[in-house]
């Protein structure tokens, strides 16, 4: 049998005959034990996986989940992908989603393997990334028990799945997969768990396909129903300052020329989330970039001043809003989200549209062109004026290195321009990870992966091994990967070097090495009076001309031992030469260690907790807190100007 958790108790709950009639009606009936294949509970998981479609599992073998591994023989119809630790195959699961699209699935035992993947689980979660985590578990008649390597995952990843089961009888194991399938990638996607009991994988069933499900009550809505759409329209029509606010969802959503589409209808700039750069090329003069915390002051400043603002597939994160008492005060809202318990959560929507955002926009826009046509397009030339003032005033920029080393903004921009337009960016998370956000010019949706709403440091090389794999699989790999980690983010699973060797997945690998915890320092340096407490590395202290100091690690001697390229880059002369190096080397991975300057910093920021209206162009400058003038040119700041004191930071893991 199943066990739910609580509150999902629809999971195990038969059907009833009307309820029978409509699943019939959807998926075909599943064959009964008469006219199945006799195999064990292992054997249905590993032919559920192949009649799925999953192409690529990742995942780590151990005791509880060895006869599931038993069942996978050098023919069977998926790769797997051997992780050298648990959390690093779940991010790899999670890089290949996001890239491929396809539910990313990770195989690992009980106790400290399932355990292991609670991180990704969470992060997967906060993403809205479709993943099937499958458990082993110890046999039914140990739970509870303290067995050993026993562990309630499903009790455990309750808060931070979108659903979990726990399955008991083998007969229960291709249905359940089915299902959990489903759920994973339908309506907002997100990890589904499966905790296999040992019970389960050993024991005898017949096997049949395809599966009937049983999920009463779980239907998605991806189409807006009634007069919302109406509604919406109404607003674009009496509206001079629009502003489209794309979030992860579009992605998700696979919705880049809807979004580009509503935005060449009405005239509305554009502006991102972390999750939506590239949902429409940054060449488009519509794209003004990301908002918030570290977006640009075009972005964040159109939102504070439109008086329409159409959230697309976004969730208000405070990092985008800043104080959300304070947050786009003049706007009229329309919200767009396939989760209806997004929509009000964290701001109050004028008008509120649950549907599949693709699906919603298909639907709006004929709507739109309707009034337009009736009552014309608002004059939105004052509107773009402004907005091209504060591009042009307050453009990205930075600061050079007082030390000699080399700016990491510099690195990131070389990347950039020396890249093919169809690489896949990867990141960890960080300084860093603004850096490559702002930085990079991004002309293709689902070509960046990096943890937005979890933060977790770490994820950015397994992630991109994952989406390496992907490449692989869908783009002949064709579409290079390259990561731009921190020194501090890139250890948490530098192990994983050994995964993309022995995978032949060859990864291209940018270390902006400051020798510290780069955003940590930064907020000490802003906010605790420079008392960098703990936040010294001491990984990037040698010398170009000095061997006396060595690093630990010294990375290009750690990419030896992985049999990867190591390149040490001190001068802008070096990091173009190992730039062109790594673009050039396709059959094994490549790793620069680029000393960076410790002390540059991540600008725009709007400090944690305050509103946007603060946002800091650099340390002095506040662009709104002065107006543009009559003339829609925006005025500098006189004087320097006290930084704001931050609230209390709520993230450690922000290196």
């Amino acid at each position: 049998m199943v066990l739910p958790t609580p509150l999902q108790a629809f999971s195990g709950v038969p059907n009833t005959p009307d309820d029978s009639a409509k699943q019939s009606a959807k998926t075909p009936a599943s064959g009964t034990a008469a006219n199945g294949e006799t195999m064990t509970g292992a054997q249905a998981l590993v032919r559920s996986l192949v009649d799925l479609g999953v192409k690529d599992v990742f995942g780590i073998p151990g005791g509880y989940i060895l006869p599931a591994y038993d069942a996978i023989h050098d023919d069977t119809a998926f790769r797997f992908i051997l992780s050298r630790h648990e959390q690093a195959a779940g991010h790899a699961a999670e890089g290949y989603a996001v890239t491929t699209g396809r539910v990313g699935v990770c195989l690992v035992t009980s106790g400290p393997g399932a355990t292991n993947m609670v991180t990704p689980i969470a992060d997967a979660m906060m993403d809205s990334v479709p993943l099937v985590v499958i458990t082993g578990q110890v046999n039914a008649s140990s739970i509870g028990t303290d067995a050993f390597q026993e562990a309630d995952i499903v009790g455990i990843t309750y808060p931070v799945a979108k659903h979990s089961f726990l399955v008991t009888n083998a007969e229960d194991i291709p249905r359940v997969l089915t299902e959990a399938f489903y759920i994973a990638r339908s309506g907002r996607p997100g990890p589904v768990v499966v905790d296999l009991t040992k019970t389960a994988q050993t024991g005898e069933m017949r096997y049949s396909w395809p599966q009937r499900m049983i999920l009463p009550g779980y239907n998605p809505t991806t189409k807006a129903h009634g007069h919302v759409l109406t509604d919406a329209a109404k607003l674009f029509t009496t509206s001079y300052r629009p502003v489209l606010y794309v979030g992860g969802g579009a992605v998700r959503s696979d919705a880049s020329r809807e979004v580009k589409q509503l935005a060449e209808l009405t005239g509305a700039p554009i502006v991102t989330t972390l999750q939506s750069r590239g949902i429409v090329p940054d060449s488009d003069h519509a794209v003004l970039g990301m908002l918030g915390m570290h977006g640009t002051v075009a972005a964040t400043a159109a939102v504070q001043r439109c008086d329409l603002l159409v959230a697309i597939g976004a969730r208000f994160d405070d990092r985008v809003t800043g104080n959300v008492d304070e947050f786009a005060p003049s706007a009229r809202v329309i919200h767009i989200d396939i989760d209806p318990a997004e929509i009000g959560k964290n701001r109050y929507a004028d008008v509120p549209i649950v549907g599949d955002v693709s699906q919603v926009l298909d639907d709006l826009i004929p709507e739109i062109e309707r009034l337009q046509s009736v009552h014309g397009k608002p004059d939105l030339d004052s509107w773009w004026k402004t907005i091209d003032a504060w591009s042009e005033s307050y453009p990205l920029s930075y600061d050079e290195p007082t030390d000699g080393s080399l700016a990491p903004q510099w690195v990131v921009e070389q990347l950039s321009k020396q890249s093919s337009p169809d690489t896949i960016w990867v990141s960890g998370v960080g300084q860093h990870q603004m850096w490559a956000s702002q930085i990079i010019d991004f002309e293709r949706a689902h070509t960046w992966v990096s943890s937005g709403g979890l933060g977790t440091m770490g994820y950015g090389l397994p992630a991109a091994i994952g989406a390496e794999i992907g490449s692989q699989r869908d783009f002949a790999g064709k579409k290079p990967v390259w990561l731009i980690d921190g020194d501090g983010s890139f250890q948490m699973t530098s192990e994983e070097l050994a995964v993309a060797f022995f995978e032949h997945a060859p990864l291209k690998i940018a270390i902006l090495n400051n020798s510290v915890y780069g955003m940590v320092r930064q907020w000490q340096t802003l906010f605790y009076e420079k008392h960098y407490s703990k936040t010294n590395l001491e990984d990037g202290l040698a010398s170009e001309n000095d061997d006396s100091i060595v690093d630990i690690p010294d990375f290009v001697t750690l990419a030896k031992a992985y049999g990867c390229v190591g390149i040490r880059a001190f001068t802008k002369e070096q990091a173009l030469e190992a730039i062109d190096i790594a673009n050039a080397t396709n059959d094994r991975t490549v790793i620069i260690d680029f000393r960076v300057w410790k002390d540059a910093m991540v600008w725009p920021m709007v400090p944690a907790g305050r509103s946007n209206d603060d946002v800091m162009y650099k340390p002095g400058v506040m662009p709104l807190r002065y107006s543009p003038n009559q003339d829609g040119e925006a005025m500098e700041t006189a004087a320097a100007t006290d930084l704001p004191k931050a609230a209390t930071p709520t993230t450690k893991n922000e290196g």
